[in-house]
């Protein structure tokens, strides 16, 4: 999961060691691969230690309120607590095999040998995969839908029709993943559908040389895309308490446009007054389920900016402002030319969703160890 997680052991390139059938000798009086004044251990540690004060201190007879509190974060602590501690048994067989590494008995050295690189590799999983996993805060969004708003850019025509690419590609990814992809605004249903899609927030640019050129000229064009959080008015009693007063919402009733719409009036636009967020919706045959379709979206909108402000309050916190933040930058240039078929149409797309999401926990798992 975390391929570069030994970043987060602060060693130095040149000192890290690696250990394989071919070096095992000369690294028999090397220590662990983890050192073990690496920050993420002394992480552990304290996290560990504080899980043994509380049990400590729960009252021997009735659970006061205040034990429930130590109970529920005893709980959380535990599955870090148990990793810490199969490191803690591999580390001390690690040193009882070791003085074997040098046994004149060549059928006992190549079963310390053996027992080291099994030792050794246990505990580069528990700090490079297992602690990091375990460390890195759960999110707040994994039972989120998602919006996605694709528009066309800069590019004419040819940006329009690589807006229909775009959406196969999402919908081909949406099948695979078990979601379902609905409308033309297009929501994508189904848990953990706006973490994963999140990252596509921006501008696309496309190179290509387009259906309509006669001359075979690469073409430039762009398209932005914006990933809202889809909350579901069933998702809670009050779903929009936290994130707006129904007086601070100016409800305004217009006619439809567009040759095929009735002369009545089933457009409605909402106007978020303390944001000056404002969504219009007409699509819907009626002004009721255009309401609804305008407040789903206000949600949406209003949540994305709420996320994206703690977002920004963390990083703020380290004098560092995150990049992913600013929704005109471009994120991603797609070249026809270079096998792109394998990301449009084939596994890659998921590929690089799944980096995107490491890439993400690694930046949370430093802001948790800086933090401290």
């Amino acid at each position: 999961m975390f391929r570069s997680a030994a970043r987060f052991c602060r060693t130095p390139p040149s000192s890290r060691t690696f250990f394989t059938s071919s070096t095992l000798r000369a690294q028999a009086s090397k220590p662990a691969p983890a050192a073990e004044d690496a920050p993420i251990l002394h992480f552990v540690r304290k996290k560990v230690q504080e899980r043994d004060k509380l049990q400590s201190e729960l009252s021997e007879n009735a659970l006061t309120d205040e034990d429930v509190k130590r109970v529920r974060r005893i709980r959380e602590l535990e599955p870090l607590s148990e990793a810490f501690a199969t490191w803690t048994r591999a580390k001390e067989s690690l040193e009882e095999t070791t003085p074997f590494l040098h046994d004149p008995d060549t059928t006992m050295k190549s079963m310390a040998e053996e027992e080291y690189a099994t030792l050794t590799k246990t505990m580069s999983k528990l700090v490079e995969d297992t602690f990091p996993a375990l460390l890195v805060p759960a999110s707040k969004t994994s039972h989120l839908s998602a919006i996605l708003e694709i528009r066309a850019g800069v590019g004419g025509s040819e940006s329009a029709l690589f807006v229909e690419d775009l959406i196969g590609m999402y919908t081909g990814a949406t099948h695979s993943m078990g979601w379902s992809l609905t409308d033309a605004i297009v929501e994508v249903k189904g848990e953990g559908a706006y973490d994963a899609l999140r990252w596509e927030s921006g501008v696309h640019r496309v190179q290509r040389v387009p259906a309509t050129e006669s001359n075979g000229r690469v073409h430039t064009s762009t398209v932005s895309i914006m990933t809202l959080p889809l909350i579901e008015e069933s998702s809670s009693k009050n779903p929009d308490d936290e994130l707006f007063k129904m007086d601070d919402v100016r409800i305004e009733v217009m006619r439809a446009r567009g040759a095929a719409c009735h002369k009545t009036e089933s457009a409605v636009r909402l106007t978020h007054v303390p944001t000056g967020i404002t969504v219009s919706m007409q699509d819907e045959r009626s002004q009721h389920q255009n309401r609804r379709r305008a407040f789903q979206v206000l949600r949406a909108r209003l949540m994305d900016r709420k996320l994206n402000e703690d977002m920004v309050q963390r990083r703020e916190m380290r004098r560092s402002l995150v990049s992913s933040a600013d929704r005109s930058e471009k994120i991603r240039t797609y070249n026809y030319a270079q096998n792109l078929p394998l990301v449009m149409e084939g596994d890659g797309f998921h590929v690089l969703l799944r980096a995107l999401q490491q890439r993400h926990d690694e930046e949370l798992l430093e802001d948790v160890l800086s933090e401290q």
